[in-house]
């Protein structure tokens, strides 16, 4: 005999029933839907699919990122058109295709269908794979119908194309977000060019900004730093009748990369360290001046760190000499012998070690030797230059270009050779030629001599006097450091030989290693590159000045290296590492309480009146950011990088540059936009970080965090600036304090600011009223900064010792 349920239990079924589950499997079958909160996650939990919102936005958009890191988003669907709140619904159509609806049924989104491969008993199935590839299948014969890697966004990951069907047209392209908080398609594509030596191109709307340099078998021209990779990574280029494309594969499943197409124009190669929880950065571009698009016009060729960046190619001269000395190089560059066009008159040079020309209307021929594709050239009077295509060993291929050559870059011991013809008068193959050599030789020798000389005595005249600006110490005080000096040897030792996985960061400088030296102490390497934007002046700068400085808010330097071209700083590691990891990662933010937060705060502040007041010297930083600002195991705060700091003297009110030098969203406006910068620099810059300690939030681009600051203190609901992850009523007097004090800090006037001494006195007085604030500049993307006041310099002479700022109310 059957008993029957109780009745209770029954409705208790089917009300259980009746409850969305969270999804926690990697597929999607064609009778289940995905809402907001539910998510696919792929089999070993490295990707996860689902409903999110960017910084500071409420849109709604379905995608898939990194499990470990959720910032990490690699690819969105609805990316045009956000949904408006958590009413989204993803539905698998019986039609082979993927949509996404919002709460009034519409559909925002949906994938195309392969109509031709649904065949009969078709079961629809959606998979997210452990590589971010999700694929919408027929369960039956298992043919793909649809896949994300066909549709990239910004990111390109392991086992995606990057390229073109030749057949059909079809293309793998990608595109920048509008910004940090919007993933609407922006205004930078990357997209490989298939004319005649492929390239992969960067495009601001319409016009190139950056080009990798083509293929030559072991990694871009001009991106030779993927050589040093080889360990981590295998790198795929596919070129034939039906396709083109390039793509990688990591060498070992626990490493997590991607290739990003940021909002800021930049390619990036990132690879997630899980040890600090963070993306290291292992190559971008464009990453110097000489990256930028045909900065050398034709025939031109671009050096980087070098104090005239471009040079005319040998036989070639500047096609307009005064606009070469006004550093306006769009002119490019002229022959100066025209070739004869016949073997007997024309030959060529070798130029190493070069990012090669723009290969878009390049002849290839893989096939041939390299002395074949010498001859053909040779032969043919339209050609004006040739390379192997393939520059593994000795060389094979042929490449030719007919047309100016443009986009050339030294490329610091690059494989790539460029063999440039020329009339042989420019190679010296004749008596008459050698000797005209010689006495041009000779020539050049008295004329460098003479101006040497004169360059000494203007160089020893400049010395005697004051300048407006000027670096901390000279290369000679390097003796005076009184700092270590390590050899090479125990630095390569301490690091594994600058090995790759002890890699801690990257800047302009160059590379950070971590390392340990024999007698068991951390250290932290900081070694300049050959294109870092930091030069040897900034180096010995950092060197002489820092070593002198003690403070328990300042980073404290070992020693230095330099060995040949290698240039290295030892300082001790901060095993917190930066400021910035910890403040924008929404884990790590977690662990920052509120005391925590006003001791780093309190820290920096006693670190900038140490530089500006109580040191050996009076110092302005220059570039004060979270990320310069180091934690240690205790998370005591500790200003680093003195690369581009500068000395004042006592009198002198504002230093006047032509060379700004910082990071965007930490300058001050009287220092982005007219180049004066004062202590009240470092001021402006102490309180956007204050805003984003108190509010987790970092300050860049179109996301203002100082714009924002002032509308809650205008609407008096400052508390809605706190980080969630601490209690705002239980500091709310504390906060409203710190606020307030940012807010001083970042007036468009820097008279109005306050000095640091009044800032400690601010922040750690509760009785102590502050007067109000006024309102900051605002900067904006384009234009500059906006402000309904503005500031200007008087002076009575030419001195910057008797430089005044004045606000003046009004426009």
């Amino acid at each position: 005999m059957k008993r029957k349920l109780p009745k209770q239990l029954i409705i208790a079924l089917f009300m259980f029933a009746c409850i969305p589950v969270a999804l926690s499997s990697d597929t999607l079958y064609g009778s289940q839907n995905i809402t907001d909160g539910q998510y696919l996650i792929s089999s070993n939990g490295i990707f996860e699919l689902g409903f999110f919102s960017p910084n500071y936005s409420t849109d709604r958009f379905l995608g898939i990122w990194f499990k470990v890191s959720t910032d990490a988003v690699v690819w969105v669907s609805n990316r045009d058109n956000p949904l408006k709140n958590t009413s989204g619904i993803l539905n698998i159509l019986n039609n082979g295709s993927l949509a996404l609806y919002d709460s009034s049924e519409r559909m925002v989104w949906s994938s195309s269908s392969n109509a031709t491969s649904i065949q009969n008993g078709f079961s629809p199935v959606l998979q997210l794979n452990d590589s971010g590839n999700l694929i919408l299948k027929d369960q039956t014969s298992n043919t793909i119908i649809w896949q994300s890697f066909d549709h990239p966004t910004d990111s390109l990951l392991a086992g995606m194309k990057l390229g073109k069907n030749l057949k059909t047209g079809f293309e793998r392209v990608l595109s920048s977000w509008k910004n940090s908080n919007d993933p609407s398609e922006g205004n930078y594509i990357c997209m490989m060019d298939t004319e005649g030596a492929p390239e992969v191109l960067i495009w601001d709307k319409d016009k190139i900004r950056y080009r990798t340099g083509m293929w030559n078998g072991i990694s871009f021209s001009g991106l030779t730093q993927m050589i040093s990779y080889g360990d981590l990574f295998t790198f795929s280029f596919v070129w034939n009748n039906d396709e083109v494309w390039y793509g990688f594969e990591t060498k070992s499943n626990s490493t997590l990369s991607r290739v990003v197409m940021n909002d800021a124009g930049i390619l990036q190669r990132l690879v997630w360290d899980p040890n600090q929880q963070t993306w290291n950065e292992f190559w971008s571009g464009p990453q110097d001046e000489c990256d930028y698009y045909a900065k050398c016009g034709s025939f031109g060729i671009c050096q980087p760190n070098n104090v005239t960046a471009c040079n005319c190619l040998r036989g070639f001269e500047a096609t307009t000499p005064t606009e070469w000395y006004m550093r306006d190089y769009s002119g490019g560059c002229k022959r100066e012998a025209p070739l004869g066009c016949t073997a007997r008159s024309d030959g060529f040079y070798e130029l190493k070690g070069v990012k090669l020309p723009d290969s878009n209307n390049a002849t290839v021929e893989a096939n041939i030797s390299v002395e074949d594709c010498k001859v053909r050239c040779l032969m043919n009077c339209s050609c004006l230059a040739y390379s192997p295509s393939d520059s593994r060993g000795k060389g094979s291929g042929c490449v030719m270009w007919n047309t100016a050559l443009i986009d050339m870059k030294y490329m610091n011991g690059g494989p790539d050779v460029l063999y440039v013809k020329v009339s042989k008068s420019e190679l010296g193959t004749s008596k008459k030629s050698q000797l005209v050599v010689i006495v041009v030789a000779i020539s050049s020798a008295a004329l460098v001599l003479l101006i040497c000389f004169v360059g000494f005595l203007i160089r020893r005249k400049k010395r005697n006097s004051k300048q407006a600006e000027k670096s901390l110490v000279q290369k000679d005080s390097f003796k005076d450091a009184d700092l270590p000096v390590f050899d090479i040897e125990t630095i390569l030792q301490a690091t594994d030989n600058l090995f790759v996985t002890n890699v801690v960061g990257q800047g302009g400088f160059g590379i950070v290693y971590k390392g340990k030296l024999p007698s068991g102490q951390e250290i932290a390497v900081k070694r300049l590159t050959g294109n870092s934007s930091q030069g040897l002046n900034e180096f010995m700068n950092e060197v002489t000045l820092i070593a002198k400085l003690q403070h328990r808010n300042l980073v404290r330097v070992l020693g230095c290296c330099i060995h040949n071209n290698e240039r290295m700083l030892i300082y001790e590691f901060m095993k917190n590492r930066s400021l910035n990891f910890f403040l924008f990662d929404a884990e790590k933010r977690a662990t920052l309480n509120w005391r925590t937060r006003l001791e780093i705060v309190t820290g920096i502040a006693r670190g900038l009146l140490y530089l500006h007041h109580d040191s050996r010297y009076n110092i302005i930083h220059r570039d004060l950011k979270a990320a310069n600002v180091l934690l240690d195991e205790e998370m005591n705060p500790k200003i680093s990088d003195f690369g581009t700091a500068r000395l004042f003297e006592g009198d002198q009110a504002v230093i006047s540059t032509e060379t700004v030098i910082g990071t965007r969203g930490y300058m001050s406006p009287e220092y982005i936009m007219e180049g004066k910068f004062s202590v009240k620099s470092d001021v402006y810059s102490f309180g956007v970080i204050l805003l984003e300690i108190m509010s987790g939030k970092r300050n860049q681009g179109n996301q203002n965090l100082v714009a924002y600051a002032w509308k809650l203190w205008e609407e008096q609901s400052i508390l809605k600036l706190l980080d969630e992850a601490v209690e705002s009523t239980t500091f709310a007097a504390e906060l409203s304090r710190c606020v307030h004090v940012a807010l001083l800090c970042v007036q468009e006037c820097p008279d109005d600011r306050p000095s640091m001494s009044s800032v400690i006195m601010m922040l750690s007085s509760d009785n102590l009223v502050p007067p109000a604030p006024k309102k900051p500049s605002i900067w904006r993307s384009i234009g500059g900064f906006t402000a309904d006041r503005h500031y200007s310099y008087e002076s009575g002479s030419s001195s910057v010792d008797q430089l005044t700022i004045t606000c003046i109310e009004g426009r």
